[in-house]
């Protein structure tokens, strides 16, 4: 049964709170609780800001809330994620979070989902549902799905970050303001490839060579083989490198497999390694490990030890996580490979929240740091580092919750004039500036699309079908054009042996996104992402793909685009610093730039102002 908008008398008491934390914009919160009751709206992430931004809903009168998140509650959440305890370990998050949070106000409709947001049951259609997306995540590549998914539903998005006592709120809109792409985000950290490989010197160089990828994969090395060339010892090395990979992955699953990878990794690549004399001259040479060594010596212990993170292992219990991790993550692939969806090899990619990635990633950091002679760490050391997290600060979260259901309520509105990024930072007088919302980047990948929906036969479909009866006959493409999936191009004018395939063998599936890039050099239209939408056996009057409606393409602005740096202060959360902007430039639809938030630095008996108050001011009073 669904609730019902709270009586006078049931909201009385809360509003009373309400009237004590917003001070004189309670002159309109009964105003606000109208619109937002009947306002549906969906919280991607319920962790640190999530939590924070959870009960700031409930308690101002939000009517419908879902909450999605795909992490379990762990020990380290619990000194900023207020909503759980420590009963709550290993329980998913979105679930807690709504129990708890519905004790707060039980007439608040919560629907939770322990799921992935990037799963297909989470269409566009779907996103079309809510009135308004708050982001509340802590992945770049999360980010940027909900990003896409807002748009192509034309859903307002509040997107939001924090990066220790840095935080940033930022509202999205189609068509009229920046997407989350819209500006280049900072490139993460790279360390020297030679260094990682060859001569570590810290902790970190150990765990960033588990990331790399192998020059000599596959049988392509990219050589010259005739009997001429030069470098033909190495050839052969490299060759021979390639070789011992196949067979070790060849033996996934295998009782030896553990054995082969650590003789490979902490064995035969170290003794080649010190087989370099002039490498060593100024420098300790690495150890090479022994395997059979290390596992008599490590009879006694029991693979449970991995769960104590904050414990530095010694090198047996490294090398007993190793093997347990390695395992796990063997029968993972195993069973990945047995259920793929069409040509695409699946893989296991690292997740600092992935117990089983983790936990190799740990054990084979340290063990590496064992041969080079490095300080070995912590489970929990480690997975700061690999996962490049800045420590979180629950002020900061709570404070950027706070900005986030103030901006919700001017969306609500449809006040996008007077909506603005703010910025959360430790710098000058103030702790908070605003910037005005700006129109669309014209040259952003993502929001200066053409947006459209392929009906899609997937028994039968295939690529052939898509290139000739929609991009070239509806969509009026000559040859020079590319499209791409998720997974990467599955067609270009030199990649046509795909064409016979049918699209799931290209792991093509509902809901995928195909975006279609025209090559050509003069006058190319704007790229085209379109949405795949399943349906039955084709009919003699439809084809197994066919355009859901109409899609009106534009072409390319001609000029390039004007050079922008990045904004300040961006981290692996999404949180950024204020921008960089010329003083001339307007906001959104040429709206004068309002007062900056946090006017006065509260030392005196002046209220603090947020935004100006001639166009819907906030006013908070002692």
């Amino acid at each position: 049964m669904e609730s019902q908008q709270p009586t006078a008398t049931q909201a009385a008491p809360r509003d009373a709170y309400l009237k004590r934390s917003l001070g004189t914009l309670s002159r309109r919160i009964r105003e606000l609780i109208e619109w937002s009751w009947q306002s549906r709206v969906l919280l991607v992430g319920a962790g640190g800001i999530g939590c924070e931004l959870l009960k700031n809903l409930v308690l101002t009168g939000f009517g419908e809330i879902h909450i999605i998140d795909l992490d379990t509650i762990d020990l380290s959440n619990l000194n900023r994620q207020f909503l759980f305890r420590h009963e709550h370990i290993k329980k998913p998050k979105a679930l807690v979070a709504k129990e708890v949070a519905g004790k707060f106000r039980p007439d608040t409709k919560l629907e939770a989902y322990h799921a992935n947001i990037k799963d297909a049951q989470f269409n566009i259609d779907w996103f079309k549902s809510f009135d308004l997306v708050f982001n509340a995540l802590d992945n770049l590549d999360a980010r940027r799905h909900v990003n896409r998914m807002c748009l192509a539903a034309n859903v307002p998005l509040v997107e939001s970050g924090t990066t220790g006592f840095n935080g940033q709120v930022q509202v999205i809109k189609k068509n009229l303001t920046e997407c989350y792409d819209c500006n280049p985000k900072e490139t993460p950290k790279t360390f020297p490839v030679c260094t990682i490989r060859s001569t570590p010197s810290q902790p970190i160089h150990c765990i960033v060579e588990l990331f790399g990828t192998s020059e000599t994969d596959g049988d392509q090395d990219g050589f010259d083989h005739s009997e001429d060339s030069e470098n033909a010892e190495e050839i052969e090395n490299l060759r021979h490198e390639a070789q011992a990979l196949k067979t070790i992955r060849a033996s996934i699953g295998s009782e030896d497999f553990a054995q082969k990878v650590f003789d490979k990794v902490f064995k035969d690549d170290i003794a080649r390694l010190r087989s370099m004399d002039d490498m060593w001259k100024t420098r300790k040479p690495p150890t090479a490990l022994d395997y059979k060594t290390v596992l008599e010596n490590a009879s006694d212990i029991d693979a449970s030890v991995s769960q104590n993170d904050q414990k530095v292992w010694t090198t047996e219990e490294d090398l007993v996580v190793f093997k347990d991790s390695l395992n796990r993550l063997g029968k993972r692939l195993k069973e990945l490979q047995e259920n793929k969806d069409g040509d695409l090899e699946p893989v296991i990619t690292f997740d600092k929240d992935d117990v089983d990635t983790l936990d190799f990633v740990a054990a084979s950091a340290n063990l590496r740091s064992v041969a080079f002679g490095i300080d070995t760490k912590s489970k929990f050391e480690i997975k700061q580092m690999a996962g490049n997290i800045i420590p979180a600060i629950a002020t900061t979260n709570a404070m950027t919750a706070g900005l986030c259901v103030l901006q919700a309520f001017k969306v609500l509105k449809d006040d996008y004039e007077h909506s603005k990024m703010v910025f959360l930072e430790r710098s000058g007088v103030r702790a908070i500036n605003t910037d005005s919302l700006r129109p669309p980047n014209p040259y952003c990948a993502i929001c200066s699309v053409a947006q459209g929906q392929i009906f899609v036969d997937l028994e039968h479909a295939t690529l052939n079908d898509l290139v000739e009866n929609v991009i070239r006959s509806k969509l009026n493409y000559g040859d020079e054009f590319s499209i791409n999936t998720d997974a990467g191009m599955i067609y270009d004018p030199d990649l046509d042996d795909n064409l016979p395939k049918k699209l799931t063998e290209l792991g093509v599936k509902a809901e995928s996104l195909l975006v279609v890039i025209d090559e050509k050099d003069e006058e190319p239209f704007v790229n085209v992402e379109l949405a795949v939408v399943e349906r039955a056996k084709p009919t003699p009057e439809k084809s197994a793909v066919s355009l859901a409606h109409d899609i009106q393409i534009s072409k390319k602005p001609p000029q390039k685009p004007p050079s922008e740096e990045p904004l300040n202060g961006t981290a692996i959360n999404g949180a950024t610093g204020k921008r960089k902007r010329d003083d001339e430039k307007d906001g959104l639809d040429g709206a004068p730039d309002a007062k900056r938030l946090a006017q006065g630095n509260g030392e005196s008996n002046e209220p603090i102002v947020l935004d100006d108050p001639e166009t819907g001011a906030i006013l908070i009073d002692d």
